[in-house]
């Protein structure tokens, strides 16, 4: 099952992940990592500047969760702009090791087996970041989501681009499409890091940690890996009948084990 750290709010769980990563680039100047867009994972990239000060972090790699298609990478709304200005730059990595997932129209019909084949060809990830929905859906892969799908090409959901039109001017503004790595993919990386901060996401953590392993709530895959930590603020664990559990097992962890 997945372990579930309960932290007093957003701020903490940045810290905590960002100690974890700045572990493994220690370790591994060349560690791979998965990256989540959005608000949620902002905590730990903003962390991950004090924890990765005195790292050589030239060497880091990074694959993003997912992009829009048919958007101009220069748009300040791109997956491709987002992560440059939240990850790249804060954090000084080196520009050409962060892969995003091509939006370009021409060649979309491959553009999933290509960045399937950049990840196997980088190794695989070691560790990915992994936001939440309130619909239960992480990357861009919506209910009914396969658990073996990989990197691929999906039409966005009328309430996914209402979500996101906050972003844009309106929402016709807002792809209709997007490639995103599939949960299979997902399901490959090495650890799994879910985030989730608030009341409005205490309904899909305790479906996705403690309910039915169900293509209708696509975030269960995690109950299918290895090693998962799920890291959430007490409103987000508000719906988990076991989270007494999570506490005593956590507090009371070896240190020597991380998360």
């Amino acid at each position: 099952m997945a372990e579930v750290v309960i932290v007093a709010d957003r701020e903490a769980a940045g810290r905590l992940v960002a100690d974890e990563i700045a572990g493994l680039v220690r370790a591994n100047p060349q560690a791979v990592l998965g990256l989540a867009t959005g608000s949620t994972p902002l905590p730990v990239y903003e962390a991950l500047r004090t924890a990765l000060a005195d790292v050589d972090v030239s060497q880091v790699r990074g694959f993003a969760l997912d992009e829009y298609v048919g958007i101009d990478p220069a748009h300040h709304e791109s997956y491709r702009s987002v992560i440059t200005r939240e990850v790249v730059e804060p954090l000084g990595l080196t520009p050409q090791n962060i892969n995003v997932p091509s939006g370009a129209v021409d060649g979309i019909e491959h553009a999933g087996a290509d960045y399937e084949a950049k990840i196997d060809a980088a190794g695989g990830i070691d560790l990915q970041i992994l936001g939440i929905g309130t619909d239960g859906h992480i990357g861009f892969n919506e209910p009914g989501s396969s658990f073996a799908s990989r990197t691929r090409v999906k039409t966005l959901t009328e309430q996914t681009r209402s979500d996101n039109a906050r972003f844009f001017a309106s929402k016709d503004e807002v792809p209709m499409h997007c490639i995103t790595q599939g949960l299979g993919t997902i399901l490959r990386a090495r650890h799994l890091v879910l985030l989730a901060f608030g009341e409005g996401k205490a309904d899909a953590v305790a479906a996705a940690v403690e309910g039915a392993v169900s293509a209708s709530m696509p975030a269960s895959a995690i109950q299918l890996h290895e090693h998962v930590t799920v890291v959430v603020d007490e409103a987000a664990a508000s719906k988990l009948s076991r989270a007494d559990y999570y506490r005593y097992t956590y507090a009371n962890k070896p240190a020597w084990q991380g998360i």
